[in-house]
């Protein structure tokens, strides 16, 4: 049986950012996703965690420019003393909230060059805190449009390159049916290399219960590859309410 995680970037946005992790333990998660705390400080989300009972799954590095700047830059050569700077900033916070996953994202560049520094910036987050997992993400070009890691194959390779147990890949079922048109393919391809999962649907990105991706599927291919992890429900309610929005999970627990 599938662990759910809610998204408090995505879900219950109706509310200030401390009282989602109370809305979240009182909907029946147990774990949430916080793409980027950085703007409260570290001990006012360890305390909304720890009031609630509540683990951090995943968070995202490095924290986002309030100025307007591209998500990520890991992969751009001329931002790795900030890459390894920023990255520093977001372990920082990670020991404090104990984030099972950070997210690296990799930037909006092309070409050789941008490859061969994507794998060098996670050799080195990897060897600079071996007991932290990291994941990387590939992302639809309709929603980010230039983004360096745009293919599941191409992650794969990145990996294979990188070469370090704590570098995994970041599934999410709403990318990979964008980027490939099948997200249980592309489960069943890469299943392996997966850390971390999200889950919404396509092409609306909102719960996991309308448009073509087959969640009950899916969700039957996760439970029989073994997966123990949390999946990470990362999706804009199609409701004003994020609580009306999560028939679907009572639903599968029924079934």
């Amino acid at each position: 049986m599938p662990k759910f995680a809610a998204n408090l970037s995505m879900l219950f946005k109706e509310l200030p950012y401390l009282d989602r992790f109370n809305a979240a333990a009182e909907a029946g998660f147990k774990a949430v996703e916080v793409l980027y705390p950085y703007q409260f400080a570290a001990k006012d989300t360890q305390r909304a965690l720890l009031s609630n009972g509540l683990q951090l799954t995943l968070m995202n590095a490095p924290p986002p420019n309030y100025t307007g700047g591209e998500p990520g830059f890991a992969a751009v050569a001329s931002s790795t003393e900030r890459f390894q700077r920023d990255i520093r900033r977001v372990l920082r916070y990670s020991d404090v909230l104990q984030s099972s996953s950070i997210h690296i994202m990799a930037g909006i560049i092309k070409g050789p060059e941008a490859h061969k520094t994507f794998v060098r910036n996670l050799q080195w987050a990897a060897d600079f805190a071996p007991y932290q997992q990291f994941t990387i993400e590939p992302l639809n070009p309709i929603d980010q449009p230039g983004y360096f890691l745009d293919d599941y194959g191409l992650a794969a390779d990145i990996l294979a390159e990188v070469g370090r147990h704590n570098i995994k890949l970041q599934y999410n079922s709403y990318h990979a049916h964008l980027i490939h048109g099948d997200a249980l393919k592309v489960w069943e391809m890469f299943n392996k290399h997966i850390g971390h999962i999200q889950i919404a649907s396509a092409p609306t990105r909102c719960e996991p219960s309308k448009g073509p991706i087959a969640f009950d599927a899916l969700f039957s291919a996760i439970d029989s590859s073994g997966y123990t992890g949390w999946i990470g429900a990362e999706y804009t309610p199609s409701t004003k309410r994020t609580e009306d929005s999560l028939n679907w999970m009572s639903q599968l627990e029924m079934a």
